[in-house]
């Protein structure tokens, strides 16, 4: 199968989540800057929930555009990443309403953990098909951010039932280490 189709359903719905998400968003009924500075934990969860799948859709834009076709482990691979980032809008809403609570604040890291493993596993599944030096180069730089977003999120489930403000800065943090430079890979950091 071409890539194209894989390509498509997976762009569909990364943006069916996003807009999920901000239908989410209720405006609050009193109209000043106090009611709306009371909202800033459902904004803090829609931003940073906006900014993982929004890189999640570039990395798959990047990793998908290695490959001249698809197999069924890819296939597979795909919906397995589909569904697992798919469970982050109601992690944001349930994050955002229940922001200074442990267990909210853990099921949020838990699901994007298995966000990154699905990821790892989309990656290795595409990698099976490539032997260049430098796609092998690029696949170890990529498994390495991978791993280190999996480790942060696996130690916030921890960290949020000890200190849930470090825990939600853990969680934030491998959407920031992916927008710092890495030579020759761009975005493609998932």
């Amino acid at each position: 199968m071409k890539t194209t189709r894989i390509e498509a359903f997976s762009d569909g719905v990364m943006a069916i989540l996003i807009t999920i998400m901000v239908l989410e968003l209720k405006a609050p009924h009193d109209p000043t800057p106090a009611s709306l500075a009371g909202m800033w934990p459902t904004f803090f969860a829609y931003v940073l929930s906006f900014v993982i799948i929004a890189i999640y859709w570039v990395n798959h834009h990047y990793l998908i555009h290695l490959v001249d076709r698809v197999d069924a482990a890819i296939l597979w691979a795909n919906m397995n990443m589909l569904f697992w980032i798919s469970l982050i809008p109601w992690a944001t809403v349930y994050l955002g309403d229940n922001h200074a609570l442990p267990f909210p604040v853990a099921l949020y890291a838990g699901v994007s953990a298995a966000g990154a493993i699905s990821f790892y596993f989309l990656r290795a599944s595409i990698g099976r098909h490539h032997h260049e030096p430098e796609f092998k180069r690029l696949n170890k730089r990529m498994a390495r951010k991978n791993l280190i977003a999996l480790l942060i999120y696996i130690a916030a489930i921890v960290v949020a039932f000890i200190y849930t403000p470090l825990a939600l800065i853990m969680i934030a943090l491998p959407a920031a280490m992916y927008f710092l430079p890495d030579r020759g890979m761009g975005f493609f950091v998932r």
